[in-house]
């Protein structure tokens, strides 16, 4: 099978450091590349994602890649922490521009991802391998599509080694997207982004938020299924499935997955894609 990777969100307290416990040691016997952390912008949050990576890294094994978000984010502090992950042995990141935290005046010394790329380049040279966003179905405050791809285009230009993308449940929106940015001139990896289903009302309030289309079919299906949570996972791990084997077979590069510190969901795709 093809390279997967995993995607986790800081833990706060000691049950949410009990859950991420449990999801990554069921998780870590598939052999992913990585797991990244996702990173909690301003202020004190900006130690859980290193509390998360440290966690991964040293009681589950696992190669870690700690995001990096432009909100929130002094180029003094992001320095910091590239410093500290360069000394920890890290060597993957993922560079994002991120969404404003709510309460929050600045947005921090990056404006752009392009802009935070080139910071981690000019201060860490070629030490650490750098993913960023794709966003197939377009990124919901972009201006129009092609602008978007262009947006894009700059952060690999800047120095991103690949990309991951968006979640989404349309593969041709996923080719479709790889098709235009190879047009440009972009050849790096572009990782598809899988999210499992588990809840229906939470996933469709993820989707919602972050612009990630549910096509009208997978709805009304899980919609029949009401309040039968076995239902309604083992029909997404059918659905989701289905879907990454068409990504692989049409030349996707690897599965990012993301499990929200959950395992479930994710060990019931990959069980149907083994």
């Amino acid at each position: 099978m093809s390279a997967i990777s995993f995607e986790f969100f800081p833990p706060k307290t000691d049950e949410q450091r009990a859950q991420l416990d449990r999801a990554a040691g069921a998780l870590k016997a598939y052999q992913p590349d990585y797991a990244s952390v996702t990173f909690g912008a301003g202020g004190s949050t900006l130690s859980y994602t290193s509390e998360a990576v440290a966690r991964l890294h040293r009681q589950h094994g696992f190669n870690v890649a700690p995001h990096l978000s432009c909100m929130g984010g002094t180029r003094a502090e992001i320095a910091e922490l590239l410093d500290g992950y360069r000394a920890a042995g890290y060597r993957r990141l993922v560079a994002l521009r991120g969404d404003m935290p709510s309460g929050m005046a600045t947005a921090g010394d990056f404006r752009y991802a392009a802009e935070l790329v080139d910071f981690i380049r000019s201060h860490s040279g070629d030490h650490f391998h750098i993913e960023v966003a794709a966003y197939p179905e377009t990124h919901p405050q972009a201006e129009d599509a092609l602008r978007d791809l262009h947006h894009f285009k700059a952060k690999v230009d800047a120095g991103a080694n690949g990309a991951i993308t968006q979640y989404f449940f349309n593969p041709d929106a996923y080719f479709r997207f790889v098709d235009d940015v190879r047009k440009l001139g972009v050849s790096v990896p572009i990782v598809p982004g899988i999210m499992p289903i588990s809840n229906y009302s939470q996933l469709k309030r993820f989707s919602d938020m972050c612009g990630a289309e549910i096509p009208r079919w997978i709805a009304k299906r899980m919609h029949a299924h009401g309040d039968d949570a076995d239902a309604v996972r083992a029909l997404g791990a059918e659905v989701v499935a289905q879907m990454c084997r068409r990504l692989l077979d049409g030349g996707a590069p690897g599965l990012h997955f993301y499990t929200l510190n959950r395992a479930r969901a994710t060990q019931l795709v990959l069980q149907q894609l083994r």
